[in-house]
This record gives C-alpha cells, structure tokens and sequence, in this order.
C-alpha cells in the first residue's frame, strides 16, 4: 500500500500535467478501439506492454486471461462480467479489434495442468474449467512451440480457445463475418518482455517485432478495421 500511495504522489506531481489535455478530452467519453483481454498477474501491464495512454484499450482482466462461452441465444455460461465487457465494448463503444493475450509461467496455466486446486479455492477451481478445452488439446493434439514448458505451451494453446470462446458470442460472430471485428491472439514472454502473435499459416506464434509489426498493420487496413 506504501507503494501505491507515493506512486499516486508521484503521479500527481510529476505525471499529471503531461496527461491534462488528455484526461480533459476524455473526461465525458471514451472510444478506444480495442478491448484487450489478459490475465490479472501483475506483471502483465497491457498500458506499458503497448506503449498505449488513457482511453486507447478497454480493458477486461482475469484469472488466466479466460472466456466462459456463450450459449446459442448469447448468454455466458460463466460469470457475466465477461460477457458485459464484451458486450459493451463491441456493441457499445464500436471496438474494431479484440486481444487475447496470455503469457508465460502462468499460475492459472500451472494449476490446470495441476489438477489439485485447494479445498479452500472451490471457486477458482471452477473458474479454471474454462482452460480444460485447452488443455484437452494439448493432451491429444499436442503444443505449437515443443520447447517451451508445459505450462507455457498450454498458455500458448488456451489463447486460440479463448479466441474460439468469443466466437461463441453471436455478437461477435456477425461483427467478425461483415468484416467489421478482427480478433487477434497474443502472448507475453515475462522474462524477455517480447511479445508473440498467433500466425495461422505457420500454426505458431511469431514474435511481434518492427517488421511484423508493419506487416499485421498493411493486413489491417485491407480488411479496414
């Protein structure tokens, strides 16, 4: 809590005017144009892993960076807070992409491969079920990158169900269909702070670097979102 509160003194003194005009244009609304999914571990920061400021992500965190799917008429089969910010931000605020981003070493992805949740966590043990899809395929179908540990791999593997997860939500399904929703999946590496895009061609994972970069950018603006 120290930390917290000289950081907010911190924040006021020293960061704050730079941030004025900003936080003053954003005072009454908001149009970020991408909500950004990932895990609450603290050392996953979606603001400093993309250079963003206030107002550029919408933000939706969670224990393993999970999606309940929805049933056929849209409803969440998980806990609705999910479903809320995903609603809000397509259908709400106009959204043109959606990230899932996991990373490595994982607690989540640890204590699925696990299995032995404690007694006194009953809820995240069935908050967890939400990655057994997940590690089903990496089981039966195997990892996309062998050298990585197995919690990794499975991480890996939970983004692209995750991704599927959202599809499940008719309101993202028809935004994605007209061309109008562009889903893309995304992990952290903690220890060397370069972050992974999922490339479907390759079935892989490929390091987000200046000329990826540029490439997924000439790619988005074909599709115009």
């Amino acid at each position: 809590m120290r930390k917290l509160l000289t950081g907010i003194v911190d924040f006021h003194e020293r960061l704050r005017p730079q941030y004025a005009d900003r936080f003053r244009d954003l005072a009454f609304a908001q149009s970020p144009d991408t909500l950004f999914i990932t895990c609450s571990d603290s050392r996953v920061v979606p603001e400093l892993l993309a250079s963003s400021h206030p107002g550029d992500l919408f933000t939706m965190r969670n224990v393993g960076n999970l999606v309940p799917p929805a049933t056929a008429d849209g409803i969440s089969t998980g806990d609705l807070s999910e479903a809320s910010a995903i609603e809000y931000a397509v259908q709400l605020l106009g959204v043109s992409n959606i990230v899932v981003c996991g990373h490595s070493e994982c607690g989540a992805m640890k204590g699925v491969l696990a299995r032995n949740t404690s007694p006194e966590t009953p809820n995240l043990a069935k908050w967890l079920n939400h990655a057994n899809r997940a590690a089903f395929r990496l089981e039966h179908e195997g990892p996309l990158d062998d050298t990585l540990k197995p919690h990794d791999q499975l991480s890996q593997l939970n983004v692209l169900v995750q991704i599927e997860h959202l599809m499940s939500y008719p309101l993202v399904h028809d935004r994605v269909a007209a061309g109008e929703l562009h889903l893309s999946g995304w992990w952290f590496e903690i220890a060397t702070g370069d972050i992974y895009v999922y490339e479907r061609t390759s079935r892989s994972f490929k390091i987000i670097d200046r000329h990826h970069a540029d490439e997924l950018i000439a790619r988005l603006a074909v599709k115009g979102v």
